[in-house]
């Protein structure tokens, strides 16, 4: 049993269960009982090692099980999440995106500390020339993004990772922006200078 009225930044604990941000319902512990596989990538503690893999410590439940989705029907595509994913229930994935969402994440510094002041212009401002918008409209000030919207936090996260995202939103091959296309429509403005820089700023926010 979970109460429903908790302030939406709370976790809430009652009999194994978590009602992550107020959004997302799921038990934490059988969360982390499916996580096994998943730590051989992403990290036992969601923190993951390889910059080709993302972090999803401190993710939002929300947008992980939006995502998880997307791997499984199609609309988000990559081989090693398909095989992952498959086998997947939805109550799955709410108990493992409500355990990852309750690990911390761990800090890092930005990547490329010659990029950091195009990086941070992009991010808090955008590009009035390209008419990129500003990062932090979405994403916050500091990169924590926004539960009840599915947008996700994004500080810390690896530049690596992130910029191949950004490309592959810019090239249309990453669809799950949905029929808003916002990050598509945002990556494409984008050039390769400017995905560099602004990951590298992102990867250092805390």
């Amino acid at each position: 049993m979970t109460n429903k009225f908790a302030a939406l930044a709370t976790l809430v604990f009652f009999s194994g269960t978590v009602q992550a941000d107020g959004f997302v319902e799921g038990d934490a512990q059988a969360g982390q009982a499916k996580s096994i596989t998943c730590g051989a990538c992403h990290g036992q503690d969601g923190n993951s090692v390889n910059p080709v893999w993302p972090s999803i410590a401190g993710q939002h439940a929300t947008y992980m099980v939006e995502q998880l989705l997307a791997f499984k029907n199609g609309t988000r595509s990559a081989p090693l999440m398909l095989g992952q994913v498959m086998t997947l229930t939805e109550e799955d994935m709410r108990n493992l995106s409500v355990y990852y969402e309750g690990m911390s994440p761990a800090a890092k510094s930005v990547a490329d500390p010659s990029a950091i002041s195009l990086g941070q212009r992009l991010y808090r401002g955008g590009d009035r020339e390209s008419s990129a918008s500003a990062c932090s409209a979405c994403h916050g000030p500091t990169g924590r993004g926004n539960p009840a919207n599915s947008v996700p936090a994004i500080r810390g996260q690896y530049a690596v990772y992130a910029a191949a995202q950004l490309r592959a939103y810019a090239s249309g091959a990453r669809k799950s922006d949905g029929p808003t296309r916002v990050m598509r429509d945002i990556a494409a403005t984008l050039s390769e200078e400017e995905i560099v820089a602004v990951t590298s700023y992102m990867q250092g926010l805390q």
